[in-house]
């Protein structure tokens, strides 16, 4: 695997050790462009980093070493992790994003992730299931990687996990009843920034995140039977 190294200065100069690295968070870099990008997670006033970034064309730059803390989480949590920052590798896709013209990501660009992914996974010794999206441990706050990343493609690949739901089958749930169930079943995945019971105005920011991860052609924010279902058969399948 080629790398431009093209490092910046912002992260933890204290060295981790590799046992603590669990988690790889995929990002878009929702700038208007590649330069720019690279700009900002080299600039040390933006303090702002990743380990890795990937341009359209598939070349993957490393900005900070994987034996560093990168500053790509920001305020976060996934289970019982907190800030994940100290427990990841960030790997920024060059991306406009939701904010300046959401685009498709580029075959060239998922390939090299792909297997950026797989040697991080077999360095690391990282559970498919620890590949997450900004979106994921920061919900209220991210919409990245968006609901134009193929998790489904990288699923294949034991990058994350994906669902099956021709087999599964539910019962007819009340609305009530089909809300809480939802949030129960998410919090089992990892999912934090909500009460299970109690439903508040920024749920609908969660549900978001779940669909467009899990149903990207369908993100409505509301819990529909299939989002239901989805969420039911991650929590019971092996990963």
């Amino acid at each position: 695997m080629k790398k431009i190294i093209d490092l910046s200065p912002n992260f933890s100069k204290k060295k981790r050790s590799p046992r603590t690295i669990k988690y790889v968070i995929m990002h878009y870099t929702g700038m208007q462009s590649e330069i720019e990008s690279l700009k900002r997670l080299k600039n040390p006033s933006s303090a702002v980093s990743s380990h890795y970034l990937i341009n359209k064309r598939g070349k993957i730059y490393q900005l900070v070493k994987d034996e560093h803390v990168a500053w790509h989480a920001g305020k976060s949590k996934w289970g019982k992790t907190k800030n994940l920052n100290k427990n990841s590798i960030g790997i920024e896709l060059v991306n406009k994003g939701h904010k300046y013209g959401y685009e498709n990501f580029p075959k060239s660009q998922i390939d090299s992730l792909i297997i950026l992914c797989k040697k991080l996974k077999r360095n690391y010794k990282i559970k498919k299931k620890n590949f997450l999206g900004h979106s994921d441990i920061a919900p209220l706050r991210k919409m990245d990687p968006g609901e134009k990343f193929p998790w489904k493609k990288l699923s294949k690949e034991k990058i994350g996990v994906w669902y099956k739901t021709d087999k599964q089958i539910l019962k007819i749930l009340d609305k009530n009843k089909k809300k809480t169930q939802f949030f129960i079943n998410i919090h089992k995945m990892g999912y934090r920034y909500f009460n299970k019971k109690r439903r508040l105005r920024s749920d609908k920011k969660i549900i978001f995140a779940f669909q467009r991860r899990y149903l990207p052609l369908n993100v409505t924010g509301k819990i529909d039977e299939k989002t239901l279902q989805i969420s039911s058969f991650l929590i019971n399948s092996k990963k």
